[in-house]
């Protein structure tokens, strides 16, 4: 059994990822859990039985790893994947710290499985939650239609920005109900979110914000440069899930029937549409699930050959953590080297 090492288990992405190994009977004997500046004796519960020390990434040795994974930020991707990779360890990587980089294939298992084996540094990224969960009902549909053009709306949960983010949001919320005011808990957001909408998410890199940005370049990389993307991401007042409307323009004529059917016959996809009220996922209903929602399909009678739909998924679950360990069991079935 490869030694499998989760950097970042302090965090929500890290132990989502965790009850994810524990879940599908990986032993807590191949798995290191590491994170930034732990003191001594800090552990982590692996399930209901079993408390795992912690260690403490600064003294890692990757050498003693097969695989990591780095649920963690940018920052902390870009200085110790190169390390990892030294190590002759493979890397897989949940920041966008390597989400333009060409020679580091970006992978949403079940979509682009063969690229795993063309990773020259041994090292792979994995998309932003909101990206793998729009892709992969889209899979077998760009394939059959031809996507020319998507128009992406994101409602994020600020789960996206970590326990701070969600702490904030608490506080918050509660200040408000009390009456009491909320300027010592802004800052993460640097305003309000309790009971909010913030149509940013990161910094603005010119026009767009960072996701806006991240999202296009990875589409692209995922589905082809000639695909044209526009996104919108805003911030909701939710704790945990990610929902989009998605526009989708193709280059063929689309039979939404016909859609409906694919997106239900690809794995991983519920399609749950009913044309009644409350006929439809949120994101309440998909907090704790592993597969992706699609509500709200239909034509798009505004531009030629297009349709339109609902997704809802949760993004440290299935938008991150499944596609993370569904990657991870693509090596272990050694599909890479």
């Amino acid at each position: 059994m490869k030694k499998i090492a989760i950097i970042g288990v302090m965090n929500s992405k890290g132990r989502e990822l965790l009850n994810m190994l524990e879940e599908n009977g990986i032993s807590a004997d191949d798995v290191f859990a590491v994170d930034t500046d732990c003191p001594l004796g800090t552990q982590i519960s692996y399930g209901e039985d079993v408390d795992m020390d912690v260690y403490n990434l600064r003294d890692f040795d990757f050498g003693s790893a097969d695989v990591a994974v780095f649920a963690t930020s940018e920052e902390i991707s870009k200085h110790y994947v190169p390390r990892a990779a030294a190590k002759k360890t493979f890397v897989i990587d949940c920041s966008t710290a390597y989400t333009a980089d060409s020679e580091v294939p970006l992978i949403v298992a079940g979509l682009n499985d063969e690229k795993l084996a063309a990773a020259p540094r041994g090292v792979v990224a994995l998309p932003s939650p909101q990206v793998a969960q729009l892709l992969l009902p889209l899979k077998d549909v760009a394939e059959k239609y031809e996507i020319t053009r998507l128009v992406i709306n994101t409602y994020m949960s600020v789960s996206l920005y970590g326990k701070e983010a969600m702490d904030e949001l608490f506080n918050q919320t509660r200040k408000i109900f009390m009456n009491e005011p909320i300027v010592d808990d802004e800052d993460v957001f640097h305003k309000q979110i309790a009971f909010n909408v913030l149509p940013q998410v990161g910094e603005f890199i010119g026009d767009e914000t960072k996701y806006e940005w991240a999202m296009n370049v990875e589409i692209k990389k995922l589905l082809g440069k000639n695909i044209k993307v526009h996104a919108n991401c805003a911030f909701v007042p939710s704790f945990i899930g990610i929902g989009a409307f998605v526009n989708v323009e193709c280059n063929k004529d689309v039979d939404v029937d016909d859609v409906r059917r694919i997106m239900r016959d690809t794995k991983g996809i519920v399609v749950f549409d009913k044309r009644t009220d409350l006929g439809y996922v949120s994101l309440n209903d998909v907090q704790g699930e592993s597969d992706i929602y699609i509500s709200r399909l239909r034509q798009d009678i505004s531009v030629k050959n297009g349709f339109s739909f609902w997704c809802a998924a949760d993004d440290l679950r299935a938008g991150s953590a499944q596609n993370a360990y569904n990657v991870l069991q693509l090596i272990m079935n050694k599909k890479v080297n």
